[in-house]
């Protein structure tokens, strides 16, 4: 077996048990013993299947995934343990899993652990794929398209990450960001009255799109309407479509233009050469998710573009900025709210000569690839100048600048304006051309929650907010989406990634973290305060669960209601506060 394929065993075991340990079955912690060797593990007793599994824990985490080494296994009723290869050992835990669902859905429990292993087994194959490509980005040269490609392995937080459905693999070389291709578009002319587009600058939607293939044959009363390749032959088979080009409402020109290249999120593509980047819908299901663009989420980019506009947003939090979607495109096709057409035009801050060090946390903080040490242990050591201890202090001093820039204005946003951001991993960008953070980026129009006690507020200057569905929540909502999204899944990333690389200790940062949430508690004054002292003085905090959604089969993008999926685990924060409060007391 190649090492790409190892690790990639490794890898998806470690995401699914992690998933499994959260939301399933904690577990117990024991001592292994083989021969004169002892090992700290986890030990599992399935009873659906009347046997114990034991997986080593190789590095562990106080607010991050474990990390897993041997595995065995033995019958229930035998003391005898025999050794388990990863792959091997995920069917027992997806088994269990499965069935502790049982009889909490119409289709039978095991309809949905077959579908869930063919998950599993489509992520170690993706990992394995992406890793016999990879290469270790440099600390000190790399761009944004660069990080954008390099995530091997997915978010620990999912236990399929690299699970793709809807792409061939001859296909991959061009579409998936991980393989480095880049393609043309696809174009369709359109007659002026199936359009439907919208822009919040000074540039039509149509405008901008046309200036993509100048020289594409438009008749007049056409407009030209950009699509990816994937999604454009997939709208070749709609019956609704193919009669709007028999009637000459719609033609196919083809290919044209310059090349695109796939970002992280494999449907939104880039050019360094141009102002805007393309968000398109994709006939592919990724990790939960068929990815499609809906009819309220342009407009919510076009709306919450008019409110950083009308409220000062932006160049308000130094260093802070929202990567808006300022327009959008598509056809109106009858009956239907969506036409698969949709195209979200989005701001390119990124162009060439100012793309260089820009990250996704997701890169940022991923396991390293074999034979490597990760992007974040990289720049940190270019930045130390000494040895353990030094490389400690610069540990600390990086990680109070990302917070400027990742924590306090997101809380700010909120006290301001009852904005929350679903600040995740892939969502979350740094500028790191210094090495130290200078700035963050956030992207992604799906992810705003407005609170339900800002609605005149934000109505005043956008009336048409009040019109879409999905942006306002109730404040208990919003703590629990943002607690997991800027903190579980970004924050946490951060510290569990110094921890494992012994970069940092992980109770040193969590602390860091606690007295700036208690700083942020004491000046501010609405609900950013509310949430911050939410952090530091509840013994649990919300996580998403993944699994579980993955279990019932839940597409989140298409879902009315997702608030089952959250729930509440220990909150290494509150830990944090509690041993820097035994700490005074003795102290003193």
């Amino acid at each position: 077996m190649s090492s790409a394929q190892q690790t990639a065993e490794t890898a998806t075991f470690q995401s699914f048990a992690n998933c499994f340990l959260r939301e399933i079955n904690p577990g117990i912690s024991v001592i292994h013993r083989e021969g004169s060797r002892s090992c700290e593990c986890i030990e599992w007793t399935l009873a659906s299947q009347r046997l114990v599994l034991r997986a080593e824990i190789s590095s562990r985490s106080l607010c991050g995934p474990l990390h897993f080494g041997s595995l065995w296994t033995r019958p229930a009723a035998d003391p005898q343990w025999r050794r388990i290869e990863p792959m091997s050992a995920l069917p027992f835990l997806i088994q269990d899993a499965s069935r502790l669902f049982e009889g909490s859905r119409h289709e039978s429990a095991r309809a949905y652990e077959l579908g869930l292993m063919q998950r599993v087994l489509q992520s170690y194959q993706g990992t394995a794929e992406n890793l016999a490509v990879a290469r270790p980005l440099a600390a000190d040269g790399f761009t944004f398209l660069d990080a954008e490609r390099t995530i091997a392995y997915g978010h620990w937080l999912h236990p399929t990450p690299k699970s793709r459905e809807g792409m061939s693999f001859w296909q991959q070389g061009s579409y998936a960001p991980e393989f480095g291709g880049d393609f043309p578009l696809r174009y369709f002319a359109a007659a002026n009255d199936i359009v439907r587009a919208d822009s919040a600058i000074g540039r039509s939607a149509a405008d901008i799109v046309r200036t993509l293939a100048a020289h594409a044959p438009l008749a007049p009363g056409e407009t030209l309407i950009p699509m990816h390749p994937l999604q454009a032959e997939a709208l070749m088979f709609d019956p609704a479509v193919q009669a709007l080009i028999d009637d000459g409402a719609l033609r196919l020109l083809g290919s044209s233009g310059p090349r695109f290249a796939a970002t992280s999120s494999v449907r939104t593509v880039y050019n360094a050469a141009l102002p805007f980047m393309l968000k398109f819908s994709l006939p592919v299901r990724i990790t939960n998710s068929l990815r499609v663009n809906r009819l309220h989420e342009l407009k919510a980019g076009i709306a919450v573009a008019r409110l950083i506009d009308r409220a000062g947003i932006a160049g308000r939090y130094p260093g802070f900025h929202i990567v808006r979607d300022p327009a959008h495109i598509s056809l109106a096709l009858p009956g239907r709210e969506e036409s698969g057409f949709e195209v979200i035009i989005r701001e390119n801050p990124f162009r060439a000569g100012r793309d260089r060090g820009i990250v996704t946390l997701a890169a940022l903080t991923a396991d390293p690839l074999p034979g490597a040490v990760s992007l974040l242990e990289a720049i940190l050591r270019r930045l130390s100048t000494g040895g353990e201890r030094d490389l400690a202090g610069v540990a600390a001093i990086w990680f109070e600048r990302y917070l400027d820039h990742a924590l306090d204005p997101l809380l700010t946003l909120y006290d301001d304006f009852g904005i929350a951001l679903e600040a995740h991993q892939q969502n979350s960008l740094l500028d790191l051309s210094s090495g130290f953070p200078s700035a963050y980026y956030y992207r992604d129009n799906q992810g705003f929650y407005l609170a339900e006690r800002h609605r005149s507020s934000l109505a005043r200057l956008v009336p048409e907010m009040e019109e879409i569905e999905g942006l306002y929540f109730p404040e208990a909502d919003i703590r629990d989406r943002f607690a997991y999204y800027a903190v579980v899944n970004q924050i946490f990333s951060v510290i569990s990634r110094m921890g494992h690389d012994g970069l940092a200790e992980e109770a040193a940062l969590l602390r860091i973290l606690h007295r700036r949430l208690e700083n942020l508690a004491r000046v501010l004054t609405g609900p950013g305060r509310r949430f911050a002292e939410s952090l530091i003085h509840v013994p649990t905090i919300a996580a998403k669960g993944n699994l579980r959604a993955r279990l019932f089969g839940v597409d989140e993008l298409q879902a009315q209601d997702t608030r089952p999926l959250y729930r509440h685990i220990e909150n290494p924060l509150w830990n944090a506060g509690a041993a820097e409060r035994r700490g005074h007391a003795l102290a003193s």
